[in-house]
């Protein structure tokens, strides 16, 4: 400040600060203005922000908060950088990351989108060339009937040698209450080496030798570890045709019976959509102490609100298979957008997930070992949050 006379001059820095902010408040309140007057179909929808927001670093978020609050720079590791605005706006404009190829080709590539799912958690050799894949076929087809072969001791799941391994130890018991809800929204997946007229993974459907053999084990399995399980045997398929839908429809008809469980039964906490791959046996196959396992992939949808929830569920249940099966799972999956259902009815249920059991070309034997393991790792992580007394 300097003085002229009996006048103070302020310095021309002063004023031209004082000018930018003065134009500033000006230019906020027509852009306020704008978005308030123009017609509702114009306007900026909260989905359209949240999807422009959706893809910018989380450190973006604290380092605007902590400028006005410094606890939230804590939160911040202390060798990092401030982010790169540049790169930020041009994600948020255009919803291309440099850093990204996928970002270049989703749009551009007819099906893409079957890889443009997050690898949350990556078990053994999985990345984005080896995604779980599955077919979506006109429903005519999942309907065909096609000629089935089962082994001889896979002819009825009564039969021994087909039945879950029994726990001899003492161990508790959910006292004849169901907990745990396991369903088949796409119920005819089936596999080729029990189809012999079928050589397409597209077209690997039957209406008895599928899914819902690996469900029935699976339970069976969870029942002999003392933990209560529903298996729901709708036809969805049967559904979809008697109401004319199609197959890519099918979660709609799933989420009715989902619905029905909870409503029914509100001892029921957890619920397993059980799935197979369409990708081939080096995939989808693991061998472990010399017998082949059909390998598991966990599928989180991230379309609603509480997804985290069920993620925790995915993330527990991996890290436990890891532990006690090396290499039996492909990782935690998140699949959101367009081309993908994004909820799989996960809404529903704090502790609801999907599953991919192995692949199209595994076996029923190799798959029962699968729902054995998984009913040994879900048994360990049962009981542990139950925080049961196992005493007599």
């Amino acid at each position: 400040m300097v003085s002229k006379g009996n006048k103070r001059i302020l310095p021309y820095h002063w004023y031209k600060k004082g000018s930018i902010y003065i134009i500033s408040i000006i230019a906020l309140f027509i852009v306020v203005g704008l978005l308030t007057t123009i017609k509702p179909a114009y306007r900026l929808s909260s989905q359209a922000i949240s999807k422009w927001t959706s893809d910018i670093d989380s450190s973006t978020f604290l380092y605007v908060m902590g400028l006005e609050n410094r606890v939230f720079k804590k939160a911040l590791p202390s060798d990092e950088s401030f982010p790169n605005l540049s790169g930020t706006l041009f994600n948020m404009f255009v919803q291309l990351k440099p850093n990204d190829p996928r970002s270049f080709l989703r749009t551009e590539i007819p099906g893409f989108y079957a890889f443009d799912s997050d690898i949350l958690i990556a078990g053994e050799g999985t990345n984005y060339t080896n995604l779980p894949h599955e077919s979506s076929p006109p429903l005519e087809d999942v309907l065909k009937e096609h000629e089935a072969v089962l082994h001889e001791d896979e002819e009825n799941d009564e039969e021994p040698g087909n039945e879950p391994e029994e726990k001899e130890t003492e161990q508790p018991s959910t006292g004849g209450k169901n907990v745990v809800f396991i369903y088949n929204t796409h119920n005819n997946e089936s596999f080729l080496p029990h189809l012999p007229d079928v050589s397409s993974p597209n077209r690997a459907f039957h209406k008895k030798v599928n899914v819902t053999k690996i469900s029935n084990y699976l339970a069976d399995a969870l029942e002999n570890r003392g933990i209560g399980t529903k298996v729901d045997d709708t036809d969805i398929a049967e559904r979809l045709n008697d109401r004319g839908m199609k197959h890519s429809e099918s979660y709609s008809v799933s989420r009715d019976v989902v619905k029905e469980a909870f409503e029914q039964d509100e001892n029921i906490v957890y619920s397993f959509d059980i799935h197979r791959d369409a990708m081939g046996r080096d995939v989808t196959t693991k061998e472990i102490n010399g017998e082949d396992y059909a390998r598991i992939m966990i599928v989180v949808g991230e379309e609603y609100a509480s997804y985290e929830k069920n993620l925790a569920l995915a993330t527990e249940i991996h890290y436990l298979l890891d532990e006690m099966y090396p290499g039996l799972s492909r990782g935690v999956l998140a699949k959101k957008g367009a081309g993908t259902n994004g909820v799989f009815n996960q809404d529903l249920s704090d502790n609801a997930i999907l599953i991919e059991f192995g692949g199209v070309e595994n076996t029923l034997e190799e798959l029962y070992r699968s729902a054995d393991a998984l009913a040994d790792v879900f048994g360990e992580y049962y009981w542990d949050a139950e925080k049961v007394d196992t005493t007599p």
